[in-house]
Parts: C-alpha cells; structure tokens; sequence
C-alpha cells in the first residue's frame, strides 16, 4: 500500500509539473558579442526576468549575424549595432519599430611603442598613417556591427586596407575577443568597442591609442521582429523586454553597469 500511494503521488506531482513547464515564458534575443561578453547582459537580463517572469535566451553573434537570425524568424527581437544595417533591415519589412536604447564608443588600440604614430583623435587620419606604415592591422571581417564601422572609417579615409596593406591587413573573421587577442599576439593595431576592451585580460602591450573622435560613436537599437513575416514571434513577451528596455527602469539598470567603477553603456532611449 505504501508502494502504492508512493507512485500514485509521483505520478501526481509530474503531472502538476507538467502545465508549470508549458507556461514558463521565454524569448530569443539575437545580440552583438559586445553586450554579452561585457557582462551586460549578465546584469540586465536577471532584473527583468525579475519584473516580467520571461526568461531570455540570448544568441550573441555579430550584428549581421544577428539581424540575418531575425530575417529567418529565429528571434523574437534583435538588439545590435549598426544603424546602416538596421535601417535595411527595417525597410525590407523585418522589424515592427526601431527604438535606441544606449551607446558608448570605438577606439583604436595598438602597440604602445606605436610605430605607425597613430595616437591622437582623429580615426581617419591614425588610419592613414597605419596604412602608410604598413603596420599590422587586424580585422574582425565577421559582418559585425564594428567590422562595419571599420570599413565604413577605412573608407572615409581613402583607403582600401587589402589593397594598400596586402599581408598586414589581416581579416580573421571572428569576434571581438579573437581579434583583440590576435592583436595582443601580434602586436598589431584593431578597433575595438570600449566596452569588450575594457573588461578584456589579455592586452599584453596594447593601449588605447585612438579615442574621442565624433565619428566613434557607437549606437544600440532594439526591434522586435515583424510577427506578419514569422508568425512565431512571441509578440506579447517580445515587446514586453523592447518596452523594458527603454523604460526608466531598464535605463537605470543599464547606467548601474560598471567595471572597475567606469559606466560602459549610456543609456539615450527616446
């Protein structure tokens, strides 16, 4: 009999589990590296599953990676960082709306010897000297949101880096943490967000060498994904981490993220 009422109350207790699991909500969130090796991500998902009870699974990639998952209907909402991009993917239809959430900035970091004599503040023209020198550059040539302001700065300069610089100009097609440690090893020059460099370990004898320049600055935008194109798009719960985000609450939580007392995301929703 004792055997008995155990398995009845096993079986009881599964099947009371069963509808608990099947309600458990969860979105996809395709993202840029940046916001997950960070740690942003870390501190900012945790608090509004907190707020909504959604769980956030997050795919980090490179921005084209990222808007490319949300082109197949494979997420809910794409949060990167490439306005360019993100217009394209708008205008073909893609996402529903377009909302800024943060920003911070790019910066060249190289060698510290700095045989190219780069350092300064304008980009263009430490890429300039970086070409002219030859100089080891490494490219993340992975479509990421920084490997298209890259491109996008090689060519406001003049420049086409393959060209001009044949086996110092090294595409590796990987993210940021990859391209900062082959720089590290090589002691070559590469742009970088502030924010992955700044919580990167490995520098070995970079610095930041490239900084404040108008034209580094680095945009963030979130969009859910148009559900009228992939009607599995979880709308509701979707819109609901949009809405946070640029709420006062989710700006707040993404101000208080800090490393070593530096504020690395700067919240500016409208």
């Amino acid at each position: 009999m004792r055997r008995f009422n155990f398995s009845f109350l096993a079986i009881a207790l599964i099947c009371l589990a069963a509808p608990a699991r099947a309600q458990q909500r969860s979105i996809v969130v395709a993202s840029t590296t940046s916001t997950e090796q960070s740690g942003l991500f870390g501190h900012l998902l945790p608090a509004f599953t907190a707020a909504s009870g959604i769980e956030v699974k997050v795919v980090a990639v490179g921005t084209g990676q990222a808007l490319d998952i949300g082109r197949r209907g494979d997420a809910d909402v794409v949060f990167v960082h490439d306005r360019q991009a993100e217009a394209k993917f708008m205008d073909e239809g893609q996402g529903v709306k377009r909302f800024e959430v943060m920003y911070n900035d790019f910066v060249i970091v190289g060698p510290s010897s700095d045989p190219a004599h780069a350092a300064g503040k304008d980009v263009l023209e430490a890429l300039r000297k970086i070409a002219a020198a030859k100089a080891i550059f490494v490219s993340r040539g992975d479509r990421s949101g920084t490997n298209a302001a890259e491109l996008r700065y090689w060519k406001d300069a003049g420049i086409k880096p393959a060209e001009a610089m044949g086996a110092s100009y090294k595409e590796i097609g990987q993210g940021m943490g990859p391209a900062l440690n082959t720089s590290a090893a090589l002691n070559g020059y590469t742009l970088s967000d502030r924010v992955t460099w700044l919580s990167f370990k490995n520098r070995g004898d970079l610095k930041i060498l490239v900084e404040g320049d108008n034209r580094l600055f680095n945009q963030y935008g979130v969009m859910l994904v148009n559900p009228e194109k992939h009607p599995a798009v979880k709308v509701a719960d979707g819109q609901a981490f949009v809405d946070w985000l640029i709420s006062p609450k989710g700006q707040s939580t993404i101000a208080s993220y800090k490393i070593n007392g530096q504020q690395l995301f700067f919240p500016n929703a409208k």
